[in-house]
């Protein structure tokens, strides 16, 4: 029987992005022995060995993990040339799942979705809204938006432009506790702090002004996972809040209810991105919401309020 190269090659990938045979069997729909003899195969026919299997878990060679990283490119890339070809005459449609960060989901997707589906009536969208980190692959989602830097060479990001972060509070707590006019007063001053929800880890405020950074940490009454929470909790007046400037904070900032202080530091840009695997041909219908979204995020750019 001759060898599938292609197909190997997507089971390859899956397995190693999954870290198991049996899990990329169910990912990619196909009996686990049909995933096995695929390896197998492809290993056969390259003479070398690109897994390393114990009974506990799997690992890449050193030929393995090189094999690995072009299939990757060799597979995005197929997967744009179907993808330009098809998509012109593919009408966008089925199920969709997409995970967004909580308060781009409520403020800025959710309220733009009738004009989607007005482009794409044949589409069903199941629409997920945290901020925690997904495993595309393992939970069957199809795309993320997410900000921040991406450190994960199995997803394509298609840049989405970027928010400006400041530091705010609101007019309460600063009638309470004073307003800082330099980094030596925060001292005297509490955060709602911002953590992972992986991890747990507190981020410190960054600070740059004159090519100088600076990281600074502080207690907190309350800290948060998520970005709506977080912004209500400076809202509340319970300490100073570091946020990007999405629209709901554009909406505090105009209405008073929050007040940027230390404006003459700045903190990095926060990147905006749409994630999707990079070993999953991209579809019509992801096509066609990655396209839309990065149209969204376009339109809604505008200058900030200060």
């Amino acid at each position: 029987m001759s060898l599938d190269r292609i197909k190997a090659m997507e089971v390859f990938t899956c397995v190693v992005a999954l870290g198991s045979f049996s899990k990329a069997a169910e990912a990619m729909r196909l009996p686990k022995a049909r995933v096995t003899t695929l390896v197998q195969q492809l290993e056969a026919h390259l003479g070398v060995r690109l897994l390393a299997r114990t009974t506990r878990r799997l690992h890449l060679t050193d030929d393995g993990a090189a094999y690995q990283q072009r299939a990757l490119a060799l597979l995005q890339e197929l997967g744009d040339l179907e993808g330009s070809v098809t998509r012109s005459v593919k009408t966008p449609e089925g199920r969709l799942r997409v995970d967004v960060a909580a308060a781009a989901a409520r403020h800025l997707i959710a309220p733009a979705l009738p004009e989607f589906f007005r482009r794409y009536p044949r589409m069903a969208l199941e629409l997920g809204s945290s901020d925690r980190p997904v495993d595309l692959i393992a939970e069957g989602v199809d795309c993320v938006i997410r900000g921040g830097q991406v450190h994960d060479d199995t997803l394509v990001a298609r840049p989405l432009g970027s928010l400006r972060v400041i530091t705010c509070a609101a007019p309460s707590y600063l009638a309470s506790m004073g307003t800082p006019r330099h980094l030596h007063d925060l001292d005297q001053h509490m955060f709602v702090n911002f953590f992972s929800a992986k991890t747990g880890r507190v981020f410190a405020f960054d600070f740059e002004r004159d090519g100088r950074t600076v990281e600074v940490t502080r207690p907190h009454w309350v800290a948060a996972n998520d970005a709506d929470t977080h912004v209500a909790a400076g809202v509340a007046g319970m300490g100073l809040v570091q946020t990007p400037v999405n629209l709901e904070v554009q909406r505090h900032l105009k209405a008073g209810r929050l007040i940027p202080v230390l404006t003459e530091w700045t903190a990095a840009e926060l990147p905006l991105v749409i994630l999707y695997p990079r070993n999953r041909h991209l579809s019509a219908k992801v096509r066609a919401f990655v396209d839309w979204a990065v149209s969204l995020y376009e339109a809604e750019r505008q200058p900030t309020a200060s």
